[in-house]
């Protein structure tokens, strides 16, 4: 990572040398290098050592420091740091470790070949009890998917989602095509509507079977729910008939605390239906 080190030196060496004020090149590293550049502080005190006359651009040497720094040695200590608190900085690294930044950068992309990365933001994260249930249950449901080819058409699914007086175009929507000397086409800011209303849908590989509106102001809590599981079999019997005959569709729905609350299931359990898993 030369960006971290010498070569952002060589370039506030050449802002000095151009005239460029420290507030300047301070912003043009900004722009450059984005959240690698120098800090503002340690742009200001390079700028004050060129102006005492300062040629060189290489660190000063450090206390204690050994004469080579990338040896089997530092390199196991620098990947313990790194492996007991990730989120360490470079600057953090290598005070600790008594070595120079881009010798510690050295260590990090070369010898470790290790990068910084962004965290990435997960839904949940489980534990490993609940990964291998998942693999177990995605397991079992690819299995009967190819053994009856009419499993994925049985299954009925069941949610909830708002719906919207209206959605803001999106970019896309809004495109239009213009010509060389034509205006850059606009259009004022939209935000989503402030009305929406729950709509519950029901439905399978062919389309909606049953759908129902929430009343302004209703929770979608247990009861409620079980209301709405009273009506579904109806909707099924006059819009799968032969599903209903069968007596083989399967409800599906997620893991909301009213879809897996001890009353519905009492009901689910009651009236035989058959519920699909969910990993």
């Amino acid at each position: 990572m030369m960006c971290g080190s010498t070569e952002q030196r060589i370039c506030l060496k050449f802002c000095f040398k151009i005239g460029k004020t420290t507030t300047e090149t301070y912003q043009l590293l900004q722009q450059a290098y984005g959240e690698n550049a120098m800090g503002r502080t340690e742009v200001f005190d390079w700028f004050r050592r060129f102006k005492e006359g300062r040629t060189s651009i290489e660190s000063d040497p450090r206390l204690g420091q050994l004469s080579t720094s990338r040896n089997k040695e530092m390199v196991a200590k620098v990947r313990t740091i790194i492996c007991s608190n990730r989120r360490l900085t470079v600057r953090e690294t290598a005070d600790d470790c008594g070595i120079s930044m881009g010798s510690y950068d050295a260590i990090l992309t070369d010898d470790l070949h290790m990068k910084r990365v962004c965290v990435k933001f997960v839904p949940r994260l489980l534990t490993d009890d609940q990964c291998e249930q998942c693999q177990t249950i995605a397991r079992d449901l690819f299995e009967r998917s190819c053994e009856d080819v009419q499993f994925l058409k049985n299954i009925v699914t069941d949610d909830e989602s708002w719906v919207y007086g209206y959605d803001p175009e999106t970019k896309q929507q809004s495109s239009q095509w213009k010509g060389p000397m034509s205006p850059l086409p606009k259009k004022g800011r939209q935000v989503r509507s402030k009305t929406k209303v729950m709509l519950l849908a029901s439905f399978d590989s062919e389309g909606i079977i049953h759908h129902e509106y929430a009343l302004d102001g209703q929770t979608i809590n247990k009861e409620f729910y079980v209301e709405v599981l009273r009506r579904l079999p109806e909707s099924v019997r006059r819009k799968r008939p032969e599903n209903w005959r069968n007596g083989n569709w399967i409800l599906h729905h997620d893991n909301a605390p009213a879809h897996t609350s001890h009353l519905v299931q009492q009901f689910l359990a009651k009236h035989g239906t058959t519920q699909l898993q969910q990993p």
